[in-house]
């Protein structure tokens, strides 16, 4: 290689001097101003939670640098960027064509649907994301992708994956709670308790491994089952900050997880309506907010078919309505001073 001339190393030296080069903290805060990165995917499934989106409704996703977008033909609606606060990917197989492929299988003569069963199932992947609304409220959303896609999606996200919450109840169990405790608590809420109104906490997940997505629609469909009860108020979330103070909590510890397998099924033939069903086992709890319990529950939801892990969750979140309403009746009869 020719060296260079004497004139060109001045000319090198000279452009170097003149170039200018940012502190580091002025790179830093350049770097921070760059635009987040972007993703979208124009064929997903809302299964549950988006606020103002209907279940099941397919659309698009799109993450830009202010928005979390759902887009479905009846109608569109986001969340800011800066509510999120968690995102994790996974992925199950699924029977090909729903009821119509079992339909299928079923003409096809001389055992030939359970060979057919072997094959006739795809992946899909699912996307969960974690958020808070305006009262710091906590809620959880649930996508259905095409595979491989929700992986990519959580580069665009950039944010930690979700992690299954310790709740209230199996930090400080109510029992365990001191009188001095107590006597706070009544204090802090004062005369601001809302009649009938529950916090529904957040379950602990602690004792089994469950995927995010199942913990998601489980919470998702506790309170918004809730909300229909009958002489329930008011119901809020995990971190919300309100006016007053809810007059009752729900305490929930997950005790058993089994995921089901509706392709395992589907290969076993009759054999398969006995196995491979999604098991689900909690332990509630419900507390007046000042800590004395009203009532201990628990609970078992089994779901084959369909849409298991949306099912099992709303399974599992009537039953906890409807034993938390009979608890409270039985609280009012027995103490309605109290109530």
């Amino acid at each position: 290689m020719k060296p260079l001339s004497g004139a060109a190393i001045l000319f090198l030296l000279h452009a170097s001097l003149c170039i200018p080069h940012l502190p580091a903290e002025d790179r830093e805060t350049a770097a921070q101003t760059l635009p987040p990165a972007s993703w979208t995917s124009t064929h997903v499934q809302h299964v549950y939670g988006f606020p103002d989106a209907k279940p099941n409704k397919k659309g698009a996703l799109t993450l830009n640098a202010d928005t979390l977008t759902f887009s479905a033909k009846s109608g569109t609606t986001s969340i800011p960027r800066s509510s999120l606060t968690a995102a994790s990917a996974g992925n199950q197989r699924v029977e090909m064509w729903g009821v119509g492929g079992r339909i299928l299988r079923m003409t096809i003569p001389d055992g030939g649907g359970l060979a057919a069963a072997a094959f006739m199932h795809h992946r899909v992947d699912l996307l969960t994301v974690e958020f808070k609304d305006a009262h710091g409220g906590a809620h959880s959303a649930v996508f259905l992708l095409p595979a491989k896609q929700a992986e990519i999606a959580l580069s665009g996200f950039a944010l930690p994956a979700a992690r299954p919450a310790a709740s209230f109840a199996s930090q400080q169990p109510p029992a365990q709670k001191s009188a001095l405790a107590l006597v706070a608590a009544e204090t802090a809420c004062g005369t601001s308790v809302e009649r009938n109104s529950v916090l529904i906490s957040e379950p602990d997940w602690g004792r089994t491994e469950v995927p995010a997505a199942y913990r998601a629609l489980v919470y998702e469909h506790i309170v918004d089952r809730f909300r229909k009860t009958k002489d329930v108020g008011r119901v809020y979330r995990e971190g919300e900050q309100g006016a007053g103070c809810p007059q009752y909590i729900v305490h929930i510890a997950i005790a058993a997880f089994r995921q089901g397998s509706s392709v395992k099924r589907a290969t076993l033939g009759p054999i398969g309506f006995f196995v491979g069903t999604t098991q689900m086992k909690f332990d509630a709890a419900f507390t007046r907010a000042s800590g004395s319990v009203i009532g201990t529950e628990e609970i078992k939801a089994t779901i084959r078919g369909e849409s298991e892990s949306t099912n099992v969750a709303d399974h599992f979140a009537k039953a906890l309505a409807k034993r938390y309403a009979a608890a409270l009746e039985r609280s009012w009869k027995l103490a309605p001073e109290k109530s």
